[in-house]
């Protein structure tokens, strides 16, 4: 009450040693409120339940990949267990800033993530691989360095970020070396990049995971692979200064990497 009384600038009690009374604006107030005071509490009460009972929506911006393979693997376990608990992905492959867009949390190689998030490792490393079918290799000579690359078709992704086509990026003993590839086809998302690449329309650039069950049965051949060290993989990153609730708390620790 006295937080009210700073806010409005008027006394509403009149305080004494013995009693507490309503001043002329108490007593108004109360006439114009005093009817909402049980609904106001059952609301409150309700929030409190909110509080201590998880539940409500949490919102997720990232790839479509890491849906399959990471995050509805870990979170469908926690949904049966908490039905009032739920979850909207975003599948995005632009840099979304979160708390504009209101977001809870993203996605993202732990290197993109802003330096005042708090990101946690949902995965294992990772490495790069380089790929295409047997059939192109059939055509066309491996790539023996990066820069070979230049002269084979490559299957490009434009991140809608940055606007470009995406660098492909390599490394080997400390060296790192970026280069800008050229070919038949454009993706702004790696859903099909698979797919292209199978159908021998040239090299594709992506996590090997995107490419484990195709690499194990022989369909697509890895190239390059002394210059794809491994990195820091995939990480849930969320503001440093929100306080999380219930449901998005039960969230983190259902997709942080035990360690």
């Amino acid at each position: 009450m006295s937080g009210l009384e700073s806010r409005l600038n008027i006394r509403l009690l009149t305080r004494t040693t013995r009693s507490v009374s309503p001043t002329a604006a108490g007593e108004r107030l109360v006439r114009a409120i005093g009817h909402r005071f049980d609904q106001i509490e059952e609301e409150l009460d309700a929030l409190t339940a909110l509080r201590e009972k998880p539940a409500g929506t949490v919102r997720i911006t990232c790839g479509d990949h890491i849906i399959r393979t990471t995050l509805l693997p870990k979170l469908m376990p926690l949904l049966h267990d908490y039905p009032d608990i739920k979850i909207e992905f975003d599948i995005n492959y632009g840099f979304r800033d979160i708390v504009a867009d209101r977001f809870d949390a993203g996605v993202r190689f732990s290197e993109t993530v802003d330096k005042d998030m708090i990101a946690i490792p949902i995965g294992p490393d990772l490495k790069m691989a380089a790929v295409a079918s047997p059939g192109y290799f059939a055509k066309n000579p491996k790539p023996k360095t990066p820069r070979d690359l230049v002269n084979h078709r490559c299957i490009n992704i434009r991140f809608p970020t940055y606007g470009g086509l995406d660098v492909w990026e390599f490394e080997r003993r400390g060296r790192k070396l970026k280069v800008r590839v050229d070919g038949q086809l454009i993706f702004n998302t790696t859903t099909h990049i698979a797919d292209a690449a199978l159908g021998g329309m040239g090299i594709a650039y992506l996590p090997e995971e995107e490419f484990s069950p195709y690499l194990e049965g022989g369909r697509l051949v890895r190239v390059l692979e002394d210059w794809c060290p491994p990195f820091s993989g995939y990480h849930l990153y969320y503001p440093s200064r929100r306080q999380p609730s219930p449901a998005f708390s039960l969230v983190v620790e259902a997709l942080r990497v035990a360690g």
